[in-house]
């Protein structure tokens, strides 16, 4: 039975590439438009499989595709669109072919396609071109983007790529301005059509990779003025709604994305004091868009599945924004880290915001616990005291470790001055809360009372004893903290005792 499956499977594979390379040979034959949408829908679903793209995959017949589709540079790239059924199939064919073949990636590189594609989209204003075809020029952009790194600059400074992207976004969410970096078009008044979504969503992901090294470089006058306009639309995109919600959440995932790679400077624009129908004030500020970057971040932490990608971007996001931007950081505090009045709890449990950041600091994923604590200090002002008492020492030790702050002290962010002020409520306990777990706990009877002299000694000797095993058989390795903050072997203090003892006798 085995061997006849094997046989069948190798049969219909052989007859897959033969049906793939006739229909290639038809396609280059006069064949009116209807044909030709056939042969390329068969050509379509069988490019989804990798086995089989080599007759799609050589110089001819990724020509015959990109002519198909209207995408064959020339030194006037617009061309004749006769038939949009076919313009639409040829791309749907070349972004399965170009997904699954680094041949055909670069045999893209060589024919100049995306080149072919901006040119393209430069029309997207035009009403008479099917939506289709912008939707899947923009896809083949982002395909081609993400997996061609050397396109990436390409098409961001040759190519012109992000004002272009730019435009298409904000053609397809029909927004109008009332102001520099205002959107007048009222989020509230229509949902989201599905079409709206789709469009918005691959322009989203294309311009992510576009500006991924955007937030390294740096900005000038005209850069500026461009990441900041790209950023008032993105405030629009996260107060936009949709007609479902997971599709809103979706949305916004990409456009959290998009803005973690504009430069934290210019993300002043997400709480203008000028948005539009904003009801979310602080300090003459509208939070909405913040607001809603808390919601976010709660919904996924609360799903509590792939913390990495579901959490850390708007965190990452979030916690630079706070770092640069007071009033951003000040709210967001108000929010998370509101003024303590019951500390009978430890930090982690509960149902607050603060409760589900401080779990996520023991994360068994480091890049998300880092993430997590690293959004607490930068709230706190990077102040450790601050924020032993939001988390408790047990939580915050790994990162005072990475910051070498275990002494305690402040980390090297520029902050203001302004005091956290306690509660009446926090006052009354401070005294009587374990810095290690952050909560109010009854004292613990001394397990050394009652016993001898001899008896001290005994249970210390064992304790010693133990440690050496441990240490010995190199299951711990025993450790101290420096006076500089940092951590460090404790046999470097013995040495150095022992150093500082001889160095004094031989002075004596």
């Amino acid at each position: 039975d085995m061997e006849e499956n094997s046989l069948y499977t190798l049969i219909v594979f052989l007859m897959c590439i033969k049906l793939c390379d006739e229909t290639l040979k038809m396609l280059q034959t006069n064949l009116g438009p209807s044909c030709q949408a056939t042969c390329l829908e068969t050509i379509r679903i069988l490019s989804r499989d990798k086995k089989i793209l080599a007759p799609v995959t050589t110089k001819p017949a990724m020509l015959t595709l990109l002519k198909l589709a209207g995408l064959e540079y020339t030194q006037t790239p617009v061309q004749e669109m006769s038939d949009f059924a076919v313009i639409i199939e040829a791309l749907k064919c070349l972004c399965n072919i170009v997904f699954n073949s680094e041949t055909a990636q670069q045999l893209c590189v060589e024919f100049k396609v995306a080149a072919g594609a901006c040119e393209r989209l430069k029309m997207h204003r035009d009403k008479n071109m099917a939506q289709e075809i912008k939707f899947f020029d923009v896809r083949l952009l982002f395909l081609l983007s993400a997996l061609r790194m050397d396109l990436r600059a390409k098409l961001m400074e040759e190519l012109r790529g992000l004002p272009l992207l730019i435009d298409v976004l904000e053609n397809t969410l029909n927004i109008r301005w009332s102001d520099k970096y205002v959107v007048a078009t009222d989020q509230s008044d229509t949902p989201l059509t599905q079409e709206q979504m789709d469009f918005a969503m691959e322009s989203l992901k294309t311009l992510f990779n576009v500006t991924y090294d955007c937030n390294r470089q740096e900005v000038d006058e005209d850069a500026a003025h461009q990441h900041r306009h790209l950023t008032a639309i993105l405030c629009h995109c996260l107060l936009a709604k949709t007609q479902a919600e997971d599709r809103t959440e979706e949305f916004h995932s990409h456009t959290i994305n998009l803005l973690n790679n504009i430069p934290v400077t210019c993300q002043d624009v997400l709480f203008s004091p000028n948005i539009q129908n904003g009801i979310v004030s602080y300090n003459g500020k509208k939070m909405d868009a913040v607001e809603v970057l808390l919601g976010f971040m709660e919904k996924r932490i609360d799903r509590s599945s792939n913390l990495r990608e579901g959490v850390t971007p708007v965190l990452s996001l979030m916690t630079e924004c706070s770092r640069c931007h007071a009033d951003m950081r000040k709210y967001i505090r108000s929010r998370v880290l509101p003024p303590l009045k019951d500390v009978t709890n430890r930090p982690e449990v509960g149902t607050t915001v603060r409760n589900k950041l401080v779990r996520l600091m023991t994360n068994i994923d480091t890049g998300v616990k880092h993430t997590a604590a690293e959004f607490l200090f930068v709230l706190c002002k990077e102040n450790v005291d601050s924020l032993l008492k939001y988390t408790g020492y047990g939580n915050a030790a790994g990162l005072l470790a990475a910051h070498g702050l275990l002494a305690g002290g402040r980390g090297e962010g520029q902050y203001s001055d302004d005091e956290d002020t306690d509660t009446e409520e926090y006052k009354s306990v401070k005294s009587f809360i374990n810095p290690i777990t952050g909560r109010v706990e009854e004292p613990m009877p001394n397990p050394m009372d009652g016993m001898t002299e001899e008896q001290k000694e005994y249970e210390a000797m064992k304790l010693v004893n133990m440690f050496d095993k441990l240490s010995r058989e190199q299951i711990i390795k025993p450790m101290r903290v420096k006076p500089d903050g940092t951590m460090g072997p404790l046999e470097e203090a013995v040495n150095d005792y022992t150093s500082d003892h001889n160095s004094s006798s031989d002075s004596d």
